[in-house]
């Protein structure tokens, strides 16, 4: 059963509503615009439901239902205590829980950065479901033999990779919190195209030095261009209010995703499928075998697209260009084509 949403003063684009839908494990805070098949927008980590806010518009005036939600842990959805209760097979259900809600049968589920994988898995686990996935940023990688925590603690020699430092609980929190609003600035410009460190920058932004914090290897940039100083302030005023412990605890999770998932090992993901990454963004250079793999992993794939001179935070840097390449993919697959409404209008 859905329900109204709590009266917010969060921005949303002309036409779009605010909901709360429950689902299994509890409620599903989301936003839509649009009539037609649905589209389920699953954002990452650290953002919202907000993060998709110039796809909203688009897809609605290209004839289709544009969903996105904020997943579990974040914004006003549900933030269990239990961090078990933010493994993969939660965020699946939660997404076959959004679409049962909204009255639908089926789907095309489209993720960001985590939300690439939970999309993935929500399309790899559902199939009757979601019927198409797009991936944005994060590649296609099926499981396989190395334990997920183990794999993590080899890499980066002396330094720690920053999902290791993001294990303990409280840890990434207290860093986090001490100062909200700067230190997504920094997270967001040190991912960005345009304020992201130089190659020659000492250390990464995914390593920590020890006894060192992430924010550490922040630089003092201004805000990327495609963040506002209104946007900024909107996802500050999220996670002030949240906190960050429920989107940490994906990370949280991935040794229990790595033992749910066992049955589907090495399984490719066999539905129509979309992939967006940007040229800079260490997420696609760290993972290129993963992408090269997709003859075998994606056979599904309509195409594979890096964006030149583009960093992580992809449907925000390019919104355009993004929403160019998704409402393209949309009706080009078999159960839209009827409803394409007039390009001019996307």
């Amino acid at each position: 059963m859905s329900q109204p949403a709590r009266s917010s003063s969060a921005p949303v684009p002309g036409g779009a509503r605010h909901r709360l839908v429950e689902v299994p494990g509890g409620r599903i805070h989301l936003v839509e615009q649009g009539s037609g098949p649905l589209v389920l927008l699953v954002h990452g980590f650290p953002e919202s439901w907000y993060s998709w806010r110039r796809q909203l518009p688009a897809l609605a005036a290209a004839g289709f239902r544009a969903v996105a939600i904020d997943v579990r842990g974040y914004g006003r959805s549900s933030k269990p205590r239990e961090v078990e209760a933010y493994r993969m097979l939660a965020h699946v259900a939660d997404n076959v829980g959004v679409v049962h809600a909204l009255g639908e049968e089926t789907a095309v589920v489209v993720g960001h950065d985590w939300g690439s994988p939970i999309a993935a898995n929500s399309a790899l686990l559902r199939p009757e479901i979601f019927t198409a996935v797009g991936l944005l940023s994060v590649p296609y990688a099926p499981r396989n033999s190395f334990r997920p925590t183990d794999a993590f603690a080899g890499i980066g020699g002396s330094e720690e990779f920053y999902v290791s430092y993001f294990q303990a609980p409280g840890r990434a929190e207290a860093e986090m919190e001490l100062d909200v609003r700067a230190w997504l600035a920094g997270f967001y410009a040190g991912l960005s195209a345009d304020t992201m460190p130089p190659p020659s920058t000492d250390g990464s932004l995914h390593f920590v030095p020890q006894g060192a914090r992430l924010s550490d290897r922040f630089v003092n940039d201004p805000l990327p261009s495609w963040l506002t100083v209104a946007d900024l302030d909107f996802y500050a005023d999220e996670f002030e209010r949240t906190g960050f412990t429920g989107a940490l605890n994906r990370y949280r999770n991935v040794d229990r995703d790595w033992d749910d998932l066992a049955a589907w090992d090495g399984a490719p993901m066999t539905q129509p499928s979309l992939f967006i990454g940007g040229e800079l963004d260490p997420s696609t250079t760290w993972m290129a075998d993963a992408i090269k793999a997709y003859p075998t992993t994606l056979p599904g794939l309509a195409g594979s697209h890096i964006l030149d001179g583009c960093g992580h935070w992809v449907q925000q840097e390019r919104g355009d260009e993004v929403n160019r390449l998704l409402i393209d993919w949309l009706r080009s697959l078999p159960d839209h084509r009827h409803h394409i409404n007039n390009p001019a209008n996307a």
